[in-house]
């Protein structure tokens, strides 16, 4: 439907009439729905079968979500969409912290959830935008085609939104762009996001660069503007 590639998804939720509403509202827009209830199935599960993207929430028997997202991080970049009923800024910051790509606090609109799970589907397959070059910015070099980003040659672990945000970055080397455009161009829209989640995938940015928070050389932070990829680094 709409032109949308087949996607299968896996959602870790143990609310099993949500997980229900959830799966039959999705499984009529091509999304192809695999449900686990338990955190350490669900766990087994991701870890044995390559998923186009996780649903996971945050509060979970047998083992809760920030427990099961750290484990996938440390094998998979799938993308992962955290949804918890605890909508406090400090779950949704703890959820990307660790590696979530999206946050969602219950109740949410099935509508959202969809185009978000396309989203970061999209984003995944490298289909997040219309450009497909080969984008360099000194010594960093980022392929949207494949997803890969390399920095002096070396391959950087990024999920797929972070490698969103990078791109954003660096396609616009040299100037300053707000939280909520940057946000708009990796995400599709900065409908329901929140700035902090940007400060965060920020961070974690700069950790896989090797960028000091306290004197970045590569990404920039301009006060009251957003942030800045230094078009003058070269490595």
């Amino acid at each position: 439907m709409n032109g949308e590639p087949l996607i299968d998804l896996l959602v870790i939720e143990d609310d099993m009439r949500l997980a229900k509403l959830t799966s039959d509202y999705l499984q009529r827009y091509e999304v192809l729905v695999t449900l686990e209830s338990d955190g350490e199935r669900g766990l087994q599960q991701a870890l044995r079968h390559r998923f186009d993207a996780i649903l996971l929430d945050l509060m979970l028997p047998g083992r809760d979500g920030i427990s099961i997202c750290q484990r996938l991080r440390e094998h998979s970049d799938v993308p992962i969409l955290m949804v918890t009923a605890r909508g406090e800024e400090a779950d949704r910051i703890l959820g990307l912290e660790i590696g979530a790509d999206d946050y969602l606090p219950k109740p949410f609109s099935p509508r959202e959830l969809l185009a978000r799970i396309r989203a970061a589907v999209r984003r995944s397959r490298g289909r997040a935008g219309p450009r497909t070059h080969l984008v360099r910015v000194g010594d960093l070099a980022l392929d949207p085609g494949t997803l890969i980003a390399t920095l002096d040659g070396q391959p950087l672990p990024l999920t797929s939104y972070e490698f969103a945000l990078l791109r954003a970055l660096a396609e616009r080397a040299g100037q300053v762009i707000s939280r909520e455009r940057l946000m708009e161009l990796a995400r599709g829209s900065a409908e329901e996001a929140f700035d902090r989640s940007i400060d965060v995938h920020i961070s974690r940015l700069r950790q896989k660069l090797g960028d000091s928070p306290r004197n970045p050389q590569r990404i920039r932070t301009v006060r009251g503007a957003g942030y800045q990829y230094l078009a003058s680094y070269a490595g």
